[in-house]
């Protein structure tokens, strides 16, 4: 086992209010237990979320989620519903919420810094109406993430505009991208594995079986 780099660690609440101090009254009280029309009209506009899981024991998992605006489906003000399309099939956040419902939602819009992050429970359906009201394409979503609301709150803008995420100007050009195909073939490390099969596997599924 490698040795710890750390040396100044942080272990209470107490000692990191100490450093850092209270939260502001707006900051404390911002956050509501349902989603209002501001949260329903953010959702609608959103073609991105991320949802982050945990399992029984405490691994994590962030993964996006993501179609056209209005892809999530709000049921009421204390429900809504993510569509699952196929990928895969690691169901890393699947596994975590049949072990644990406890989720975090991060809601992204396109050019917008603030974003909505929605806290609860989840469980997985197939509802058919409910699965049939979320078709793309004519085709049903594999299942669905049913989501009850606990708490909703915007987030503030600061880390979207330290990256600059917006602004194609501070965007690598294409050529200094990381290579996903080899990244996945050198990972994988096996012989029959190479870049070049793994860019074609990866294009079939994102032309032939995104929905």
């Amino acid at each position: 086992m490698s040795k710890v780099p750390f040396q100044s660690v942080i272990t209470s609440e107490d000692e990191l209010r100490n450093l850092f101090g209270e939260s502001s009254p707006v900051v404390k009280n911002k956050a509501i237990d349902r989603l209002d029309h501001h949260c329903i009209d953010f959702i609608a506009k959103s073609p991105l979320l991320f949802i982050s899981t945990s399992d029984a024991s405490g691994s994590c998992d962030v993964s996006p989620r993501g179609d056209a605006a209005g892809f999530v489906h709000v049921m009421d003000e204390s429900y809504l519903v993510i569509p699952e399309r196929p990928g895969n099939r690691r169901f890393d956040s699947l596994r975590n919420i049949l072990s644990n419902p406890r989720v975090g939602l991060v809601f992204v819009i396109p050019g917008l810094k603030e974003t909505l992050r929605i806290n609860g429970s989840a469980v997985l359906i197939r509802d058919e109406d409910i699965l049939d009201h979320l078709r793309v394409q004519g085709k049903r979503p594999w299942l669905g993430i049913g989501v009850k609301v606990e708490e909703c709150y915007i987030h503030c803008a600061k880390s979207f505009m330290r990256s600059q995420i917006w602004d194609p100007d501070s965007w690598l050009a294409r050529e200094q991208l990381p290579n996903p195909s080899k990244i996945i073939a050198d990972h994988v490390n096996q012989e029959s594995v190479t870049e070049e099969s793994v860019t074609q596997a990866l294009q079939d599924s994102y032309t032939k079986r995104l929905y």
